[in-house]
């Protein structure tokens, strides 16, 4: 088993020099907080220059400091509280940057998903989606507005699809009970991770349902029961959720179905323009 990074500084310890234990007894002693500090921020805190944080990532063999970012990301299992996070993100951004900064962040949390997305999982989740004999989509709190999304779409393709939308653990389980062998469900989360979610997809699991995570990390407890894992990099913008990552990756699974069956796609809008024209759904008309 792969040592976590913790570890590994731990272990190295006494090869470090002043500087660079000052910066390891931070990080081993704050890393929920460290995953999310900029370089010049740790070495602001640390009372170290910048190219000795730099250089500390570059000890520890890693391919600079975004890999240690991202390696300690992988440790927080529900990352912070929302105060913490107001916190951090006061301390990381400041205000005239705001707007450069998150949209930069997006960026690279876009490029992350790209690098490091398992296309087999993507492909055999894509296979079972479009064979399933019924289709349930899970995902509450800020991922309720992806499951939405991907359930709008869904019903424009499928005709086998159940939106699971309440708060309620008794009527998530009622919402559930009929799925079996030859159902697929999608459970959507992210950190914090949804206890009703994880419960749910486990159920699904256990009915013999095909069951497709759309998460964060590897680390993510939803990989526990599924059979599939897309994973986009999900961090925090202060106490709210980066989901442009996510919005993406369920854009790409839209796309690839879609793509599967696009005569009957194409039929589908040609009959839904006819409907929104005569019932006027969308407004025409030309400045």
């Amino acid at each position: 088993m792969q040592k976590n990074i913790i570890t590994v500084i731990q272990e190295s310890y006494h090869t470090f020099s002043k500087s660079q234990k000052l910066i390891a007894d931070y990080i081993v002693n704050n890393y929920e907080k460290v995953a999310f500090m900029t370089a010049a921020k740790l070495a602001e805190v640390v009372k170290v220059s910048e190219s000795t944080v730099v250089r500390f990532a570059a000890e520890l063999g890693l391919d600079g400091y975004p890999e240690l970012l991202r390696q300690l990301k992988e440790m927080v299992p529900t990352k912070l509280t929302s105060v913490q996070r107001i916190e951090i993100a006061s301390s990381n951004f400041k205000e005239q940057d705001i707007l450069k900064n998150v949209i930069h962040s997006d960026i690279y949390k876009l490029k992350q998903t790209l690098n490091t997305v398992d296309r087999n999982s993507f492909n055999q989740a894509v296979h079972s989606i479009q064979k399933a004999k019924k289709i349930y989509i899970l995902g509450v709190r800020s991922a309720a507005s992806l499951a939405s999304f991907l359930g709008f779409y869904f019903n424009l393709m499928f005709e086998n699809v159940k939106l699971i939308h309440t708060n309620s653990v008794s009527e998530m389980f009622e919402q559930l009970i009929g799925i079996g062998e030859g159902d697929v469900a999608i459970g959507i989360s992210f950190p914090r991770y949804s206890r009703r979610t994880l419960k749910a997809m486990e159920f699904a699991h256990k009915s013999g349902a095909k069951v497709v995570a759309i998460t964060d990390s590897n680390m993510s407890p939803l990989n526990k029961t599924a059979d599939y894992s897309l994973i986009a990099r999900s961090d925090m913008a202060s106490f709210v959720d980066s989901l442009v990552a996510p919005l993406s990756l369920i854009n790409a699974l839209i796309v690839s179905l879609a793509m599967n069956k696009k005569d009957e796609m194409a039929q589908t809008f040609e009959k839904l323009e006819r409907i929104w024209e005569e019932y006027q759904v969308y407004d025409v008309s030309q400045e």
